[in-house]
């Protein structure tokens, strides 16, 4: 005998959430302007075939070469420097915005007092505040501050991924166990110490995996920076559109690409050693 399959109870509201989602998305691609017809305008299909056509063949000449060495090494520097200054602010101000070693939690169940978490809003506002302004802006700031060169990439980085970084931290302290902290606090010990045995051991894997892949993300925000002035490799496949050298562009943005894959494959080979 056949049957009838059974109704889904969530078909409805399924349905409901689709038209709402394509009704809050038409409003979106009117004021965004989109218009994919542009790509396959004749007069524009023309001019991008020849803008391309001037990539090739890439440029690999000595000279140029060695140039490209210098930019590469440069960016890979602006981000493992940014990322160091951005880790000398954001470990602390982790510490301070997260609950984990707070004192009054010791003495009320794991639950700290409306003023111990009143005295961390300041640190997690400098934190969003920091986090909120794209690196690209920081930069902008920074060339104005400090001129053109690696310098100003630096501090953007630095400035941008602290506030990442600092965000990121205090939630992996707080989502440790917490017990072995509460233990050592109640016992006497003090908050560095109960952070260095209780917190950082089994918070150390997922720091160290979060920062590496932020590292991943410098290194190409490094780049993007460097059409600001901001040195690197940016700044260079900057100056190399303005002379119309495709060759120059084309070798630039395959090293980057390799430069790229190399960092994920690194990345990926701390994960899988972490995990």
């Amino acid at each position: 005998m056949l049957t009838t399959a059974p109704r889904d109870p969530a078909a409805l509201p399924r349905l409901l959430i689709t038209v709402l989602a394509l009704l809050l998305l038409w409003p979106g691609l009117s004021l965004s302007e989109l218009d994919l017809a542009v790509l396959v305008d004749g007069d524009n299909t023309r001019a991008m075939g020849n803008f391309l056509a001037g990539f090739w063949p890439p440029s690999h000449d000595a000279e140029f070469l060695a140039l490209l060495g210098r930019a590469t090494l440069e960016t890979l520097a602006i981000a493992t420097a940014g990322m160091s200054l951005a880790l000398l602010i954001a470990i602390p101000a982790a510490l301070l915005a997260s609950r984990a070693l707070s004192l009054s939690a010791v003495h009320r169940g794991g639950r700290p007092t409306w003023w111990a978490n009143l005295a961390r809003w300041p640190v997690r506002g400098v934190l969003i505040f920091l986090r909120s302004v794209p690196e690209i802006v920081w930069a902008l700031l920074f060339v104005r501050a400090v001129g053109l060169g690696p310098t100003a990439g630096v501090l953007a980085i630095a400035i941008t991924y602290a506030g990442m970084l600092g965000k990121v931290y205090a939630e992996i302290f707080e989502s440790v166990d917490a017990r072995p902290t509460r233990a050592l606090l109640g016992a006497g010990s003090g908050r560095l110490s109960a952070f260095a045995y209780g917190v950082l051991p089994n918070a150390a894997g997922e720091m160290l995996s979060y920062t590496v892949y932020r590292w991943e993300c410098a290194i190409r925000a490094s780049v993007v920076m460097g059409f600001v002035g901001a040195g690197g490799l940016g700044q260079q496949i900057d100056l190399s559109l303005r002379m119309f050298a495709g060759g120059e562009v084309a070798s630039m943005l395959l090293t980057f690409l390799l430069l790229v894959l190399l960092a994920d494959q690194f990345s990926r080979l701390l994960r899988a050693r972490l995990t």
